[in-house]
């Protein structure tokens, strides 16, 4: 793929016959970029470790929906620290320097924890909808050993499912490189196609279907709670719906924003009917979007939360480490 440079220096010169050719980035290029990613990584570990942390040690916060957010944050982490140094690299260098064995590996660590972090922000949105749709049924029907059956599914089902799009690939890691230094997928229309429905489209809709439904009864809720106010007091209520329906409406907006600006430019491709490489020059910075879907998140579903807040005070401040600090009431 790269052989064709001009001016290109080989990736591995002892291998002159077989190295793929690459350009090199000046070195101030390649220190602002090395800057600015790993501050991405760092942000994103740092925000789901907050989150990891508050919901781990706080005893309040051991409900169902934030089991789910756990689960989130989980693969977010594990997205900064395993995931994204190796695409920051990959996307400074431009020759692949870490083996076949990685190659193949940090694709199929990358896709399960995407998909495991997507599949948790639908059963996010399903708890939700169910909080405020069906609050008197809500206890029952979403308890915690449920929600840990469905975190369960959740990674199983991603890991599962990654491992047979990507197999062939784990088998064969360099079946596509056409020389050293090269770390090449391509993931064929087909199983492009099964992987746009389960893991862009379905998900999409789901999320989409279920948070406008939360949008449609808080928005009726609120009216409701305006109608039966009496008219002293209607005036202050007003103004009160009226800012509940526009914090719903933000909140749903960014979700929605957020989720497709990270996924479609990645699904591009197989929307267009076409196989997707990472050999395109545009994939670096998709695949770089698509990862630092992982820093946002935290903000996305917890930051807006006051007892995320109130935990990340606790944390700062080292109160977490006093005797008792467990059972603080931060809600």
């Amino acid at each position: 793929m790269m052989d064709g440079l001009k001016g290109a220096k080989l990736c591995y010169p002892e291998l002159h016959n077989s190295s793929c050719r690459g350009l090199r980035r000046t070195r101030s290029e390649a220190v602002l970029l090395y800057m600015l990613l790993s501050s991405i990584t760092v942000l994103t570990v740092a925000l789901n470790l907050l989150v990891i942390i508050s919901i781990s040690h706080f005893r309040q916060l051991y409900t169902p929906t934030n089991l789910l957010l756990l689960s989130l944050a989980t693969s977010d982490l594990l997205v900064g620290l395993l995931v994204m140094p190796v695409e920051t690299v990959r996307f400074v260098e431009s020759c692949w320097l870490l083996g076949d064995l990685m190659c193949a590996l940090s694709y199929i660590i990358g896709f399960t924890l995407i998909s495991a972090s997507v599949g948790n922000m639908v059963l996010i949105s399903i708890d939700r909808y169910v909080a405020i749709c069906y609050p008197l049924q809500y206890p029952n029907k979403i308890t915690r050993s449920r929600a840990e059956v469905c975190v369960c599914l959740c990674w199983a089902c991603s890991l599962l499912y990654n491992g047979l799009i990507l197999k062939d690939h784990l088998s064969q890691s360099d079946r596509h490189s056409s020389c050293d230094g090269e770390c090449l997928v391509v993931i064929n229309y087909i199983p492009g196609a099964i992987d746009l429905v389960l893991t862009f489209i379905s998900p999409c809709s789901v999320i989409v279907t279920l948070y406008i439904r939360v949008f449609v009864v808080a928005v009726a809720q609120a009216r409701a709670l305006q109608s039966h106010i009496t008219a002293v007091s209607g005036g202050s209520v007003r103004i009160i719906a009226k800012k509940s329906e526009k914090k719903a409406a933000r909140t749903l907006g960014v979700v929605i924003l957020v989720f497709l600006m990270a996924f479609c430019p990645y699904y591009y491709p197989s929307l267009a009917g076409q196989d997707t490489s990472n050999s395109a020059s545009w994939w670096p910075i998709v695949s770089m979007l698509l990862y630092f879907n992982s820093c946002l998140n935290p903000l996305i579903y917890a930051f807006f939360y006051r007892w995320f807040r109130k935990a990340i005070k606790f944390i700062v401040t080292l109160k977490i480490l006093e005797q008792d600090s467990s059972q603080a009431n931060i809600l």
